[in-house]
């Protein structure tokens, strides 16, 4: 994404880059594993056969990682505005291949219409303003048929927990963000966003509106965490 917000989430995930696989797992107890398998399941895949997949907002590269894993005829473009957060995932990579990181705005992707056959969004949506521009991309580079699968908080509006989630997020996430990545900004910017997000139905709108079919959800951890499924007719 460009523009000065752009600007400030790429900074801000640029510095956390070297804890943000570690607090993803301590902070949601290792479900978030779990959460990005299930992801990867909804996209329905299809096996050994030669697929294209968009791995947008793909951070250190966890998702296009367990895309490839399953699938093993699939190539995986693993896009990402924030530069350290993609070199961090290159790490992971045994060699390069099937999984290709590249630099990108998700409002104005580097794909050709009707590119992939399916693409994938983890906790990168939030991060995208506006929303409808990046939907109107996603929309453009799939393929006739071709689902997209959003992975993403609940939104910290809802009544989780008898209020518990709530104060996990105003209070223990930033804190355990300071303790350990020393910045309790990107924290608290994290709980901000979630706290803002539209819950599932006001998501499933928005894709509506932007020209997706079939759009449905599926709630994880109590609502905590959603998958959202979308198909392009």
């Amino acid at each position: 994404m460009s523009g000065d917000h752009g600007r400030k989430v790429a900074s801000m995930f640029g510095r956390i880059a070297a804890w943000y696989d570690f607090l993803n797992h301590f902070l949601s107890l290792g479900l978030d594993i779990l959460w990005r398998g299930r992801l990867v399941e909804r996209m329905n895949l299809p096996g050994a056969k030669p697929c294209r997949v968009l791995d947008l907002a793909a951070g250190t590269l966890d998702v296009s990682l367990e895309i490839a894993g399953r699938h093993p005829g699939a190539f995986v473009a693993a896009a990402d505005f924030c530069l350290p957060m993609l070199a961090k995932g290159r790490t992971k990579l045994e060699r390069p291949g099937r999984i290709a990181p590249v630099q990108a705005d998700g409002r104005a992707l580097p794909f050709r219409d009707e590119s992939f056959e399916a693409a994938s969004i983890a906790f990168g949506i939030r991060n995208i303003i506006p929303r409808a521009e990046a939907y109107a991309e996603l929309f453009r580079v799939l393929k006739p048929g071709g689902r997209l699968c959003i992975l993403e908080f609940g939104s910290g509006r809802q009544p989780i927990l008898g209020g518990l989630y709530r104060l996990y997020l105003n209070r223990l996430l930033p804190l355990v963000g300071r303790v350990f990545s020393r910045d309790a900004g990107a924290y608290r910017y994290l709980a901000d966003t979630i706290m803002a997000f539209p819950d599932a139905d006001g998501l499933a709108g928005e894709l509506a509106r932007a020209g997706f079919a079939r759009v449905e959800w599926e709630k994880m951890a109590l609502g905590i965490v959603v998958v959202h499924v979308a198909v392009k007719d």
